[in-house]
């Protein structure tokens, strides 16, 4: 037994997270990149053999909230041919002062919120202060977390939806009709991707998709898009081509463009390259760069061992 050792499974997560605190230590963990007290190596994909599935790995040091530690998401083929989901997610977190284990928890909900909150502190920086029309593509889980935060930080009229699914599913369309009524935000739910995008100041694309979900030239000249990672090798949800036609920025400079799918494949085939970023979420922080009053405006979250460590810790 390891004195000290606190273990959570999902139920025990999502009662003790106080969400109220993840975008505080998310900045916390974020400053630390521009002084060096936080060390953010690559994440690594180790796939297993016979095509059984993957796993990725999200390491991470967090000095000045004495964290070192490791996020661990496989996804097992096994597991969808029973019938069930193929990905999973557990966090290590150990102590920087001791190297003592102090924290075992399931991160699948973790990474929901990591994700969403993610998006919503790098909007703090990069929405547009006349900003009235925010538009969410994608209707799942990490899509409702995304709007929880974002439409609590800044004054929406009006909040577009629009996903594949949601003609189908009206509960979906009824979560999303409860968080807009209780900030006083009209609700519009969209026919088409096209529709929902064509007028938005905000974007945010909040799908599994691993291939694009709108058209650069459905946008206003102004957006700020906002997108995510999946599980999908190299998933993108705008086109690679058309990632010159925006301002660029991500989530950590060093990282972004080996694993955004958008960025590999627009650096192989020559359209983008790195040194073309316009800054993240640190510089964002720190004040280093500051929103582009011009043109439109891409963010890109590809998930790290930070913000998963950060999260975790809340549970410590």
């Amino acid at each position: 037994m390891i004195d000290n050792l606190n273990v959570y499974d999902e139920e025990m997560v999502l009662k003790s997270i106080d969400k109220t605190q993840v975008k505080r230590v998310l900045l916390k963990a974020f400053e630390g990149l521009s002084n060096s007290s936080t060390v953010q190596p690559n994440q690594t994909l180790s796939v297993f053999p016979k095509g059984a599935g993957d796993c990725i790995f999200y390491p991470g040091v967090i000095h000045d909230l004495d964290l070192i530690g490791v996020k661990l998401s496989p996804y097992i083929n096994a597991l969808t041919e029973a019938g069930k989901s193929p990905v999973t997610a557990y966090t290590l977190l150990m102590s920087a002062t001791t190297g003592q284990p102090t924290l075992l928890c399931d991160s699948y909900a973790l990474t929901t919120l990591r994700t969403a909150a993610t998006t919503a502190l790098a909007l703090e920086y990069l929405t547009p202060p006349d900003a009235k029309t925010l538009c969410v593509i994608g209707t799942g889980n990490v899509a409702k977390e995304h709007l929880s935060y974002v439409i609590e930080q800044h004054d929406w009229q009006e909040i577009i939806v629009w996903s594949l699914s949601l003609s189908l599913d009206k509960a979906k369309a009824e979560d999303f009709a409860q968080i807009c009524q209780r900030r006083g935000v009209t609700l519009t739910v969209a026919e088409s991707a096209q529709m929902a995008v064509t007028k938005a100041d905000v974007v945010m694309l909040c799908t599994s998709s691993g291939t694009p979900v709108i058209e650069t030239q459905w946008l206003k000249d102004t957006a700020v898009v906002t997108s995510i990672s999946t599980n999908v090798p190299k998933a993108h949800e705008i086109s690679p081509a058309e990632l010159n036609q925006f301002s660029v920025f991500c989530d950590y400079e060093l990282t972004a463009p080996a694993t955004a799918g958008e960025m590999i494949i627009a650096i192989e085939d020559g359209a983008w390259s790195k040194d073309k970023l316009k800054g993240d979420l640190k510089d964002l922080i720190v004040g280093k760069v500051e929103r582009p009053t011009t043109g439109k405006v891409f963010f890109r979250s590809t998930g790290l061992g930070l913000e998963d460590l950060a999260i975790a810790s809340l549970l410590i």
